[in-house]
């Protein structure tokens, strides 16, 4: 059983909300974050790199001098790769970097993440965790009245217009939905702020 705190917009403490110990992984899992983590980030690679090779460097195809009697080296072409202007030897290719995960392999990652996060104390229940206006200072002092100064990861349940302009601007936090989030969000971010409501969500899905 995990035992998470709970605060209001003030930054006042009102309760602790109990996580039953059923829900939570802390036996294994490890191997899965790593595989989750490798897929998210190479999920987000572009994969466009791309070189030329000595067959698509575009230009003459004439010996550029004759093969004996001027005292240089030996020349074929000018698209050789030793050559500037020329080929790449063994440059990038465009290619698909996505890695296949079961989905079993994805919830028990999750499971173990959140868990993780749950355990350590790095997730905290702010209610009502909302502003009234769609300003930037409005989040931030709600921020500051947590005593976080660095980076957090926001989950709510429903993401408001007015809450999502007032976060979108600060660099070092993250607004996701409880529906949406991942393994990588839990584990980029040090501290995790979520509504009841959205603590809720969390909790449906560790029990799936």
């Amino acid at each position: 059983m995990s035992m998470v705190k709970k605060y209001n917009a003030a930054g006042a403490a009102t309760g602790e909300v109990e996580i039953p110990a059923g829900l939570l992984e802390m036996e294994k899992g490890s191997q899965a974050v790593h595989d989750v983590v490798v897929a998210l980030t190479n999920a987000r690679r572009a994969g466009t790199a791309c070189t030329l090779t000595k067959g698509e460097v575009n230009g003459t195809g004439a010996k550029p001098w004759k093969q004996k009697g001027t005292g240089r080296a030996r020349a074929g072409y000018r698209q050789s790769t030793i050559w500037r202007g020329g080929a790449t030897t063994f440059g990038p290719r465009p290619r698909d970097y996505s890695v296949k995960v079961n989905r079993k392999v994805m919830k028990l990652a999750f499971r173990r993440a959140l868990s993780e996060k749950l355990e350590s104390g790095a997730v905290r229940v702010v209610e009502p965790l909302m502003v009234d206006i769609p300003k930037t200072k409005a989040f931030a002092a709600l921020l500051k009245a947590q005593q976080i100064t660095g980076a957090a990861l926001v989950i709510v349940d429903t993401v408001g217009m007015a809450l999502a302009m007032a976060v979108r601007n600060l660099p070092k936090v993250e607004l996701v939905k409880a529906a949406d989030v991942n393994v990588y969000q839990l584990l980029r971010y040090p501290v995790v702020l979520v509504n009841g409501a959205g603590l809720e969500q969390l909790m449906a899905r560790l029990a799936k």
